[in-house]
């Protein structure tokens, strides 16, 4: 018998797990650590939205079992929302389907498509579900560029040509999480005009599509004639409405790749709980001005964020979009890599950041800084890391860093 399962086998160690150990440490001995780490919002749920939740589940027929492709009036809201927002005309009852969280549905969509011996294409660095949903379902990974521009279209030609068999499928994340890309309509066309040509599925995460900070709203690929040939986007109410704990998401798009996520989901679960999915309803349809609100309270922490580590010496990208910032390790600290650099920010300035390896190799150099604190913790965190920037500025080798966690520990 093995010592582990085959499927278990494929997944790698959690890499955000050794940060997190140093954290809970940290706070077990009553250090206050400011966490910029997961993107998990800190708002709430707008009030009229938890007033729906409520007002629903009063109602005793809400609290049997649900659909598992989403109640219809959910699904037409959804589609009510490309349709203003995109441009987009979908339909509810073949095109849409809600899932349990973008994630969810992008790793339900991996079993329903990939087998062994297929190849999907992801960027690296990207979100881990991305890759490892599709290497749980037994596929195989080949990276490509993260950045949308020629480079990667380049990339998915070469592996076009180059592998055997052809690849199944692309996946695309604009605004992405964790590098804060966005991506132009005219990216998006042409990658729809060679897809479209070779018979390659694309699989867009759009879960950031509303949180942006300048003028021009990310585009969906979907608005390019002829996509949703091949495409499905994947979107979700976590960032866009602070709901991230309420599990809501979308797939959109392509028919063929909708009824297959379809048809797994109704052997895995119900749905979410139906009163959740009639707020989410109201959600989409009632007043939007929650999302600029939104809006306006992630550019204030962003700039806020980027001029302090500016200031402090850490020269660092302003992002256009999403809710992070990915962060180049300064150059005397790059030798460390990025699971030692965050454990040193954590142990020297208290404040918890997530190391890029952990969203691919190509990360390594880098780490994700979430805007997920208020404004007085987040000058609390750069007060942290000034003074351990412009204090003592020699670097730890890796065997020192390894020996003053072993002390920590």
């Amino acid at each position: 018998m093995t010592d582990e399962f085959h499927r278990i086998r494929r997944l790698p160690p959690y890499v955000f797990a050794e940060v997190n150990s140093a954290k809970a440490k940290a706070r077990a001995a009553a250090e206050d650590v400011v966490d910029l780490g997961m993107g998990n919002p800190d708002s709430p749920t707008p009030p009229h939205i938890v007033a729906k939740l409520i007002e629903a589940v009063q109602d005793p027929r809400t609290h049997r079992y649900s659909s598992s492709k989403g109640i219809p009036g959910l699904r037409r809201a959804h589609a009510a929302y490309y349709a203003r927002r995109f441009g987009v005309k979908l339909d509810p009852e073949t095109e849409v389907i809600a899932t349990l969280g973008s994630k969810e549905g992008l790793a339900n969509l991996a079993q329903a498509i990939a087998s062994p011996g297929d190849t999907i294409l992801v960027p690296n660095p990207s979100y881990p579900i991305h890759q490892f949903g599709f290497l749980i379902a037994g596929a195989s990974v080949r990276s490509i560029p993260y950045t949308p521009d020629d480079e990667m279209l380049r990339a998915i030609d070469r592996a076009v040509r180059h592998s055997v068999p052809k690849p199944t499928a692309v996946i695309v994340n604009f605004p992405s999480n964790p590098t804060a890309l966005v991506a132009s309509i005219e990216f998006y066309r042409e990658l729809v005009a060679f897809c479209r040509r070779h018979e390659l599925f694309i699989l867009s995460d759009l879960a950031y599509a509303e949180l942006y900070y300048g003028t021009t709203p990310p585009p969906s690929v979907l608005e390019v004639e002829g996509a949703k040939d091949v495409a499905v986007e994947f979107t979700s109410m976590s960032k866009t409405y602070n709901m991230p704990g309420w599990r809501m998401g979308f797939a959109a798009g392509n028919p063929r790749l909708i009824a297959a996520l379809t048809r797994v989901k109704s052997y895995l679960d119900y749905g979410a709980f139906t009163p959740i999915q009639v707020a989410a309803t109201a959600a989409l349809n009632g007043p939007q001005d929650c999302i600029e609100e939104m809006r306006v309270l992630y550019k204030e922490r962003r700039d806020l964020l980027v001029k302090g580590l500016h200031a402090a010496g850490w020269d660092v990208p302003s992002p256009e979009a999403s809710m992070f910032m990915w962060a180049p390790i300064p150059e005397r600290f790059r030798h460390l890599g990025s699971v030692e650099f965050s454990k040193l920010l954590l142990a020297r300035a208290k404040v918890a950041v997530a190391p890029g390896v952990g969203f691919g190799e190509h990360g390594d150099d880098h780490v994700r800084i979430a805007l997920v604190e208020n404004n007085h913790r987040i000058r609390q965190a750069l007060r942290g890391i000034r003074t351990f920037l412009q204090g003592d500025n020699a670097a730890p080798t890796m065997e020192e860093a390894a020996k003053e966690e072993t002390v920590r520990a």
